[in-house]
């Protein structure tokens, strides 16, 4: 392992372990001690790396609270708060979107549909815009307090950062302030589609996200909301085990990719 301090290759296990068991090591050349997590971001936490993956995990995948994830960890040994599980989710959620988002680079087809939904912020509505491709994968999803042409440029920026390519054509319905900002931000050789029947597909996957804050009723800012649904969606992806439509996965093919990309997941934060 190379020192996080110095970046040397020369280093020598310790046989004195962390109070969570992780190893020490001390490097030849500058002479520092450390351990497994010394320079990640979970360095100095007082539970493990793997339990505080599976707590912002869980609250992001299931519809559980932050009372109720504090007491599932407390039957299996491991005391925290709720606000425990707040402050992790504060940190980690973003890390975890960010590098899922990075894994996702160029992986969207060629056709979006994109769509705006309403998720309720501090007693207000906001519209969260979000776009899958023709597959039904993730493309992109930005929460947004006003619905007009600001807010669609910059969602279809955003999106073609992500994605790393423009698409051929664009589905959407018929507010109007789509047509100039697909021409304007992503060019206007892309065809634009304007048909609510169309976009059924988007509609039904807005549920993922509604379901999932319904227990929650709203976010308390618009800062909270936006960290906790563009890290629910990049989950949602990250977990998807069907790549086209109507494939047909065997539950037994699910659990085993389930496993696969959680020690996947551990790995990449991990790094």
């Amino acid at each position: 392992m190379n020192c996080p301090h110095c970046a040397s290759p020369t280093t020598k296990e310790q046989r004195k372990k962390t109070t969570l068991g992780y190893s020490t090591f001390s490097c030849m050349r500058c002479h520092r001690t450390f351990n497994e997590r010394t320079g990640t971001p979970f360095n100095y936490l007082e539970y493990p790396t793997d339990i505080v993956l599976l707590v912002v995990l869980w609250r992001l995948r299931y519809k559980l609270s932050l009372r109720d994830l504090a007491e599932i960890f407390l039957e299996r040994g491991f005391v925290f708060t709720h606000e425990t599980v707040r402050e992790w989710e504060t940190r980690f959620a973003p890390l975890l979107a960010e590098r899922l988002r990075t894994k996702r680079h160029g992986q969207a087809g060629r056709s979006w549909y994109v769509d705006e939904t309403y998720v309720k912020v501090h007693g207000k509505w906001c519209y969260l815009y979000r776009a899958i491709d023709s597959d039904g994968n993730l493309v992109d999803s930005r929460l947004s307090e006003k619905r007009d042409m600001e807010a669609a440029q910059h969602f279809f920026q955003q999106a073609l950062q992500t994605v790393g390519h423009a698409p051929e054509q664009v589905t959407t319905d018929g507010h109007g302030s789509y047509p100039r900002a697909i021409r304007e931000t992503l060019g206007s050789d892309v065809l634009h589609r304007c048909n609510p029947y169309l976009n059924n597909r988007l509609e039904q996957d807005h549920r993922g996200i509604k379901q999932r804050y319904y227990p929650m009723r709203g976010f308390g800012n618009v800062e909270s909301a936006s960290r906790f649904c563009r890290a629910f969606e990049e989950v949602r992806q990250f977990f998807r085990f069907r790549t086209t439509m109507n494939q047909s996965v065997s539950l037994a093919h699910q659990r085993m990719m389930f496993c696969q990309r959680w020690v996947a997941l551990q790995g990449m934060l991990a790094a």
